[in-house]
C-alpha cells in the first residue's frame, strides 16, 4: 500500500516543494538567488512569466548573438535562460532542444568542467525529466554531481542541489531505494551548512521521508514527517501552506 499511497500524495509533495523553495528564496538577501533557485535562472523582481519571459529572453539572445557573437559567454548564458523560460512556459520540446544545444556549445567553448557547463548539464537533465524521461536525466545528473563535487566541493550549495535533483530522478524512475542515501547525505550536509531551521534543510527532511515512504518504509517516513512538521510549525507557522501540506503527507505515511 505504501507505493500506492506515495503516488497519491505526489501532488501534495510537489506543492510542498514549491512552498519551501519560495520560503528559501524569501530568506535570501535581495538580489541573490536562493539555494533552492533553479540553476542558471536567477530570480528578477518584478519578472515577466510564461510566454512574456520567453519573448524577453529571445530578444536578449538575438541582441547578444548580433553584438557579441554566438559563442560569447553572455550569449551562452542568455540562451540558457531562454531554455529555462521555455521549460517554465511548458514548451518542453523546445526547452529540450535548446538545452541540448546549450550543453554542446558550452562544452566546446568553455570546457567540460566550467561551472556554466555544469549548470547546462544539470538543466538538460531537468528538461528531460520535465519532458517525462527521467531515465535520460539520471546519467546527466550523475555526471553533473560528480563534476560539481570535484570542482565546487561536496557541500557547495549547487552540489547539494544537484544531489537533490539526482535523488528525485531516481524516485521518478521507480527506484526510491536509491534516492534514500542521497537524500540522507544532502540532509546532513544542509543541516551543517545552512542550519536545521533553513527551509532547504526542512525540504531535505521531507524528501527523505517521501523516499522512505515510496521505498516501502512508511513508519520511517512518518517519523521524519513528524520532525519536519514540528520544524515547519516553529519556523513558518501553523497556518503556512507548507505546514498544511506536511500534515497531509504525515497522514498518508501514518496510514501506511
Amino acid at each position: 500500500m505504501s507505493g500506492q499511497s506515495c503516488t497519491g500524495c505526489a501532488g501534495t509533495m510537489r506543492s510542498l516543494r514549491a512552498e519551501l523553495q519560495q520560503a528559501a528564496e524569501d530568506r535570501s538577501p535581495a538580489g541573490l538567488p536562493s539555494p533552492s533557485a533553479k540553476d542558471g535562472h536567477p530570480v528578477e523582481s518584478p519578472a515577466p512569466a510564461g510566454d512574456d519571459l520567453v519573448d524577453l529572453f529571445e530578444r536578449q539572445v538575438t541582441e547578444h548573438e548580433h553584438g557579441l557573437g554566438p559563442d560569447h559567454p553572455d550569449t551562452l548564458r542568455s540562451r540558457n535562460n531562454l531554455a529555462g523560460a521555455c521549460l517554465q512556459a511548458g514548451h518542453l520540446e523546445r526547452a529540450v532542444a535548446l538545452s541540448e544545444r546549450n550543453l554542446a556549445d558550452s562544452e566546446r567553448v568553455l570546457g567540460a568542467a566550467d561551472p556554466h557547463t555544469l549548470t547546462c548539464r544539470n538543466n538538460l537533465a531537468g528538461a528531460y525529466e520535465a519532458d517525462g524521461d527521467p531515465d535520460r536525466a539520471v546519467p546527466l545528473y550523475e555526471s553533473a554531481l560528480a563534476a560539481r563535487e570535484r570542482v565546487l566541493g561536496p557541500t557547495a550549495l549547487l552540489t547539494l542541489r544537484c544531489r537533490d535533483n539526482l535523488a528525485r530522478a531516481h524516485e521518478l524512475t521507480g527506484d526510491p531505494a536509491r534516492a534514500v542515501p542521497l537524500h540522507e547525505r544532502t540532509l546532513a550536509d544542509r543541516e551543517r551548512v545552512l542550519g536545521a531551521d533553513h527551509p532547504d534543510t526542512l525540504l531535505s527532511r521531507c524528501e527523505l521521508a517521501h523516499a522512505h515512504h515510496g521505498a516501502g518504509n512508511p513508519s520511517r517516513g512518518a517519523e521524519l514527517y513528524t520532525h519536519a512538521l514540528a520544524d515547519c510549525e516553529r519556523g513558518l507557522g501553523p497556518g503556512h501552506p507548507a505546514t498544511r501540506h506536511l500534515r497531509q503527507l504525515l497522514a498518508h505515511a501514518q496510514a501506511g
